[in-house]
């Protein structure tokens, strides 16, 4: 399998729609600090690195565990919001996964991680999310360009607010090694072909060989008949 199943993925994605919802307090409200965002987006191919591309599929969510989902700041530290207590909301649509969250239950959701998303401080997303084992479909082009949809995601763990950088520099050393996993799977599918070809060549030559002393002792029969009859 040229991946590891349950082992945790990260993406990181620019997206312009990630904002805060702004709502000028009146004396019926209080401040808003809602911001709502694309973690991820489908059927638009992305280079994880050279030589490597991959895309979402929109059905990749359709089976996922997001029971309890968390928004965090480069996947580490301090939860600002999560689904389990309401404050975080998951969804998808024709365009990707979007998220929904209410930050304002900490004083660093509010003066900081608001602050910095109305500034454009802060203006891309990543999630974490594990495939499921049947979830990834692969292959590689004439260039040696591997080419990957992810099809099934088994769990959702958090969204991100990214500061700058892929919060996961493992990101992409899991994509080299799998892009490595995936040029030895077909080498070793090439080396299967190959043993499987020369199998069935030399079945085809002992066939051929049996045939041949098939038909040279039929023809000593026939000429051991020949000299009886004489």
């Amino acid at each position: 399998m040229p991946f590891s199943p349950g082992e945790r993925q990260y993406r990181d994605f620019a997206v312009e729609s990630f904002k805060p919802e702004v709502r000028e307090p009146s004396e019926e409200s209080e401040q808003s600090y809602v911001i709502r965002g694309y973690f991820c987006t489908f059927n638009d191919p992305y280079e994880l690195f050279r030589d490597y591309y991959e895309q979402i599929d929109p059905h990749a969510f359709d089976e996922c565990d997001m029971s309890d989902v968390i928004l965090q700041v480069n996947h580490d530290g301090a939860v600002y919001a999560r689904t389990r207590n309401g404050s975080l909301q998951i969804s998808t649509d024709g365009h990707g996964g979007h998220c929904v969250a209410d930050i304002s239950g900490s004083k660093r959701g509010r003066e900081d991680l608001y602050e910095s998303i109305s500034n454009g401080l802060i203006d891309r997303m990543s999630f974490g999310f594990t495939i499921a084992d049947d979830g990834l479909e692969w292959e590689m082009d004439d260039q040696g360009v591997v080419h990957t949809r992810i099809t099934k995601i088994s769990k959702l763990y958090d969204v991100s607010a990214i500061s700058g950088f892929p919060a996961n520099d493992g990101t992409e050393i899991s994509a080299r090694s799998l892009h490595d996993s995936i040029v030895e799977a077909q080498n070793r599918i090439a080396q299967q072909e190959e043993e499987q070809r020369k199998a069935e060549e030399e079945a085809e030559q002992l066939r051929i060989q049996q045939e041949q002393q098939r038909v040279e002792r039929m023809r000593r029969r026939a000429l051991a008949l020949r000299l009886i009859n004489v």
